[in-house]
């Protein structure tokens, strides 16, 4: 393309500091470097790990920043020694990179990877080296990826090429939020054929792990949410009953536990809150019962009695759904193009880039499932 090479100018959408609207503004994309590859946006999602860097987390240091990390676009150029990629390929940039090197990657027991921002900054939630700058200034990249912007730069231990014929205002969910909760059930909690499942909040995430729950033959999944609006959306997905916690008196996991002869064997917790994720743990049966935390948060510490886990209660966790990155984002695809994974029903409103800040809007008062925003056109 005859921007290749050339810094680019466009609109992106700038988080100056944290509690505050983002701006609309012109930055400036640099081209790539070695192993990066520059990408058109087209679409994003908007998911609530970034309210949570605005709203929640508030890291001075992490500021300014584009945020956005569920998004996919077009190759538009790349750097040296870039192969496997060339303009024009579809592509979903990814949080969680792979770098197939280091021994996080070389293990089957983890999709961590020592590369790329997560590997130690969780707090600022970005590396200090960025492509971007605006009226002068350096403008960090959240999480790698940056998908509020029409441009953006990533390393290609964190894109995927994905099959050329995908939508990418639908399979761009699959960058965080449906994969994370979809794994959370089949990856990490592994939910068996004829159990019992629990999914504490039904946001994109929870709803995408009561869809793992019931790809993996689930007999009875029970959705617990405060907002009673959310029960129909997730019949859709396969939960086979709700509760509400505000329609009690008694602990929610008393009512679970009542309902289910002693607890469920696999609940998830899609919140990020720590009273919600004891909760879950103690609504598991004892034994065998397995309770993932899905939501993300580093704000609070956590608490059970370890009699939880001494009768033989598993608590583990989950970043994005366990899946390898680059080896499995391709494969939910294709999985959507074949009809065996649900996209369209996650998304509740679209809107254009511009629109973000409604968008921000509509989640934080729960008023959304998903909003896909327009970047820029195909």
């Amino acid at each position: 393309m005859d921007t290749a090479g050339k810094v680019i100018k466009c609109q992106a959408a700038v988080a100056w500091e944290p509690n505050k609207p983002l701006v609309m503004e012109e930055i400036e994309v640099a081209p790539p470097q070695k192993n990066e590859l520059r990408i058109k946006v087209v679409a994003t999602g908007v998911c609530h790990t970034d309210l949570y860097h605005l709203f929640e987390g508030k890291h001075k240091e992490g500021f300014p920043c584009v945020m956005g990390h569920e998004g996919a676009g077009i190759v538009e150029s790349v750097g040296s020694e870039v192969t496997k990629f060339k303009p024009g390929d579809q592509v979903i940039p990814l949080f969680i990179s792979q770098c197939g090197q280091c021994r996080f990657c070389k293990s089957p027991k983890t999709n961590l990877c020592e590369k790329g921002w997560a590997s130690d900054r969780y707090d600022v939630m970005s590396e200090m080296d960025t492509r971007f700058t605006c009226r002068g200034k350096k403008v960090l990249q959240f999480m790698g990826t940056s998908t509020f912007s029409e441009y953006t730069v990533v390393n290609e231990i964190a894109v995927a090429k994905i099959h050329p014929s995908a939508p990418l205002d639908k399979v761009c969910l699959l960058g965080c939020g449906i994969a994370t909760g979809y794994g959370a059930a089949i990856n990490t909690a592994k939910v068996e054929p004829g159990s019992t499942c629990a999914v504490f909040g039904l946001g994109a995430v929870g709803l995408a792990a009561v869809m793992g729950c019931k790809n993996a033959g689930a007999k009875r999944i029970i959705a617990v949410d405060i907002n009673p609006a959310k029960y129909e959306k997730a019949k859709v997905f396969g939960a086979t009953d709700f509760v509400n916690p505000k329609d009690h008196s008694k602990p929610i996991s008393q009512v679970l536990s009542e309902m289910t002869n002693g607890g469920v064997d696999f609940s998830l917790e899609c919140v990020g809150n720590v009273a919600v994720m004891r909760n879950a743990l103690e609504s598991c049966v004892k034994g065998w019962g397995v309770s993932v935390l899905v939501g993300w948060t580093d704000m609070d510490d956590f608490s059970a009695r370890p009699i939880q886990l001494i009768a033989g209660r598993t608590w583990k966790g989950s970043l994005f759904g366990g899946f390898k990155s680059k080896d499995s984002v391709p494969q939910l695809v294709n999985l959507y193009l074949e009809k065996k994974l649900k996209l369209d029903e996650f998304i509740t409103h679209n809107m254009t880039l511009a629109q973000v800040n409604t968008a921000i809007e509509l989640m934080k008062n729960g008023e959304c499932i998903r909003t896909v925003l327009s970047v820029s056109t195909q």
